[in-house]
């Protein structure tokens, strides 16, 4: 059952790219369809396991069995279902604007899904390509320059990942299951802080951790709306969700880099987090948005490396799940209202736009909501995954401030940032004096609208009743 999650998406792209099906009605009846198994599996999975552990070969080996492998999946079908149900492609590029979106939801189910730790990686790859060839094709500014960026940062990182993952595999096995087996039976691996290093600078690099973050933000604010919503909401997920997941069977090798992961993701939070503040483009402005935002998940990482297992800290990898979600429906619901802003008034620059609120009332109370979703707003499901992370920095708190605690502490202030950038860019969006820019808006598609309260009420739901993904780390 699990393989048809990965298979739907790669047949209705073939049905499109080959068989010229229409672009929109495929890839939507394909999104629904894998939104629908999704949550089947992920319900059914606790009553009746067997089903949900598949093997064909070697190397595709899959399974729901992780926690954190449930809540990758749902953000994945919603986000995908959100994505080919909201975007406009302009005539001439229908085709690849679904495709795209298909194959990146294709790519990163099967990575979040994968035991086999080849399989892991190179479905990551297959849904790297399609992000690289629409930005070079349709993405926005310098384009190409921008995609070739990409792929150099993307390209060098996985290089240096699956260095890493072969020297763990090699001596432990290549799944998941094998290497928490061995390591719970004793086995000691070689050099574990240079393979740490490696899987730290690989995944750390396609989550934008600081300093390899310099490709994300541009690379977003190019990308066409399909792509930059599934990839930043999505797929970038990918290398915080191989952390947690080496976690315990790489223990003391992360546990050596910790001090310097922790100082990274401070300027995650605060460097960019100025840098942000900085912006005049709506599309730059959510790109650095989202690499910031990367710091909070990296401070649940540390903090839980710190205490050892998510047995004594809990709340650090239920927290990064949540907020892994939460981040991801936030920014994808983003930047499709980025995209419909730009279809309408045709600029992204914030200073040119103004009073859009009472051209587009609903558009409006969607990005508000969104923005306060992304500041932390309480009621809405960010505030809770960032609740249960700040807290997970004080896990075993003595009243001895560590260094984990001083990061916690500086992070905070991102709150402050965050709150910052976002309602002044709500301000100058949809208040004040109509622009002229403004003044062309007309209205929001209805698959437009539709997407967005989709996505509005999955962040109001997993706010209000955060539970829904947190009892699958405590049953």
């Amino acid at each position: 059952m699990l393989i048809w999650l990965i298979l739907t998406p790669i047949i209705a792209s073939a049905l499109i790219g080959l068989c010229k099906a229409p672009a929109r009605a495929t890839a939507l009846i394909s999104a629904s369809i894998t939104l629908l198994l999704g949550i089947w599996a992920v319900v059914d999975f606790d009553t009746n396991a067997a089903c949900w552990q598949e093997a064909f070969g070697q190397t595709l080996q899959f399974t729901l069995a992780p926690p954190m492998s449930k809540v990758m999946l749902i953000l994945t079908i919603l986000v995908t279902f959100a994505t080919v149900l909201g975007t406009n492609a302009p005539d001439k590029a229908k085709a690849s604007w679904f495709n795209s979106a298909l194959l990146i939801s294709a790519g990163a189910t099967g990575a979040f899904l994968s035991d086999n730790i080849i399989s892991f990686f190179a479905f990551h790859e297959l849904a790297l390509i399609p992000t690289f060839v629409m930005i070079g094709a349709y993405g926005r500014g310098d384009k190409r320059s921008i995609a070739w960026r990409a792929t150099v940062y993307l390209g060098a990182a996985s290089m240096i990942l699956l260095t890493g993952l072969i020297a763990i595999g090699s001596q432990l096995g290549y799944t998941f299951t094998e290497m928490k087996a061995a390591v719970e039976a004793g086995a000691t691996i070689a050099h574990p802080e240079i393979i740490a290093g490696f899987l730290i600078i690989g995944f750390g690099t396609l989550v934008s951790l600081f300093p390899f973050h310099s490709w994300a933000a541009p690379a977003y604010a190019s990308a066409p709306t399909p792509v930059a919503m599934m990839h930043a909401g999505v797929l970038k997920k990918f290398g915080l969700f191989g952390l947690f997941m080496f976690q315990p069977i790489l223990e003391s090798g992360f546990r050596y880099w910790n001090t310097t992961l922790l100082v990274l993701l401070v300027c995650n939070v605060i460097w960019v987090g100025y840098v942000t503040v900085q912006q005049r483009r709506l599309d730059l402005l959510l790109g650095n948005s989202s690499v910031m935002h990367m710091g909070y998940i990296f401070l649940a990482f540390a903090a839980l490396v710190s205490s050892g297992s998510a047995a004594l800290n809990p709340w650090a990898v239920q927290g990064a799940a949540l907020l892994m979600l939460a981040h991801g429906l936030s920014i994808a619901l983003l930047f499709l209202l980025c995209g419909q802003i730009e279809e309408q008034t045709g600029t992204l620059e914030i200073n040119s736009l103004g009073g859009l609120g009472g051209k587009l009332p609903r558009m409006a109370f969607v990005f508000g909501l969104a923005g306060m979703a992304s500041i932390g707003l309480p009621g809405l499901a960010n505030f809770a995954g960032e609740f249960l992370v700040f807290f997970s920095g004080f896990a075993g708190f003595n009243g001895g401030f560590g260094a984990v605690q001083i990061a916690t502490i500086l992070c905070l202030w991102g709150l402050v940032i965050g709150a910052v950038y976002m309602l002044r860019a709500y301000r100058n969006i949809f208040q004040g004096d109509l622009s002229n820019a403004s003044s062309y808006a007309t209205s929001i598609s209805v698959y437009g609208v539709t997407a967005g309260y989709f996505l509005v009420a999955c962040l109001i739901a997993f706010g209000f009743v955060p539970g829904l993904i947190l009892q699958f780390f405590t049953r």
